[in-house]
């Protein structure tokens, strides 16, 4: 985990918010090509070194208005343009389609599949998912008033996805957006801000206990039983899976097991884009035995100082993107570039995600 990171003083003068004001761009194929992408912009995007975050693409106004906005016609365009996409992704860490015609679950199963990424199970992961179609499951099915915080999808795993894609199925009434943040932004605020605290991070990881039920929880964001979290009902199964995973589990007497894990790295390098990322959060979740307080240490054991903690929440609102859901978006994030979370929202919403290795 080594390689240059700019100085921040310097990225600072360049990064400003000014996702209303770059230039309206074009993705140019082949005149035989369906349609074509235009690159568009949103007052809620940011700029950071003149790249937009996230990139905005919608169907090109000229063949568009000869060219219905399908699901069918989206895909071709996405088969055929997949270079470009993929160095979009890789360039600005997320990508967001809006306005094409994108209704159903099995539409956004085919836009998936388009893209040509190999499935990633969902052993080890906390949140509690419905399968709907094919690789589509439910996001998240805790209630909606419930706010969920940033994380990288199953960071706390030696494997997780690289690609993340979510579907806004019905739109919320209100509130209900994915907030996103770059994680190297991240890394590099806190690393100017509490150096010695990162560096202690980096070099002794984090110990993350949770407890897991016996059933399901649907209130809570991380809700999985241990039975759900490792797909099955026997004991000794699930320590075997939860030892691949580097976990251990302890049953607990009045049920329940709880979940050690780590220490698991914080800190990422990023051998893509040759650049340090943050790839963990360091506030607890909490639900029925689980506090923020009670489950989360660093690698050594010692408690994490309360005031880093908040003031890495803070940076993570303070440099984040919150688009509004509208119906048919997609967005799709790069795992090892952004952050992800959801705010709480008025019914009804549904969103539904796709995870890639």
């Amino acid at each position: 985990m080594n390689g240059e990171i700019d100085d921040l003083k310097t990225r600072k003068g360049k990064r400003k918010n000014e996702g209303t004001n770059f230039q309206l761009q074009e993705h140019q194929t082949e005149p035989t090509m369906a349609y074509h992408f235009t690159e568009t912009q949103l007052p809620e995007q940011k700029n950071y070194d003149s790249i937009p975050f996230p990139a905005v693409l919608s169907p090109n106004p000229t063949t568009a208005a000869a060219v219905p906005c399908s699901a069918s016609h989206l895909i071709e365009a996405i088969k055929s343009q997949r270079p470009f996409l993929d160095s979009l992704l890789h360039k600005t860490g997320a990508v967001l389609f809006r306005g094409f015609d994108v209704k159903t679950a099995k539409d956004f199963n085919d836009v998936v599949e388009a893209f040509g990424y190999e499935d990633f199970p969902n052993l080890g992961g906390t949140a509690l998912r419905t399968q709907v179609f094919g690789r589509v499951y439910t996001a998240n099915e805790s209630p909606p008033d419930q706010k969920i915080g940033f994380h990288h999808e199953v960071a706390q795993a030696p494997q997780f996805p690289s690609k993340l894609f979510f579907f806004c199925e019905v739109e919320p009434a209100s509130g209900g957006e994915t907030p996103i943040v770059l994680s190297h932004i991240v890394y590099e605020r806190m690393k100017q801000r509490y150096p010695e605290f990162v560096e202690k991070l980096e070099e002794h990881g984090l110990i993350l206990t949770r407890f897991l039920g016996d059933d399901d929880d649907p209130s809570s964001p991380i809700g999985c039983s241990w039975k759900s979290t490792f797909s099955t009902e026997d004991k000794s199964v699930a320590e075997e899976r939860a030892a691949k995973l580097g976990n251990k589990l302890e049953w607990m007497v009045g049920g329940g097991a709880k979940r050690i894990i780590g220490p698991i790295p914080v800190t990422y390098y990023d051998k893509s884009r040759q650049r340090k990322i943050w790839f963990t959060s360091v506030v607890g979740w909490e639900n029925a035995g689980n506090g923020p307080v009670n489950t989360i240490t660093f690698g050594d054991g010692t408690p994490l100082p309360a005031d880093c903690c908040y003031e890495c929440l803070r940076i993570l609102e303070e440099e984040c993107v919150a688009i509004p859901w509208q119906k048919s978006d997609i967005l799709l994030i790069d795992n090892l570039a952004a952050l992800h979370g959801r705010r709480p929202s008025t019914p009804p919403r549904r969103i539904l995600a796709s995870l890639c290795k």
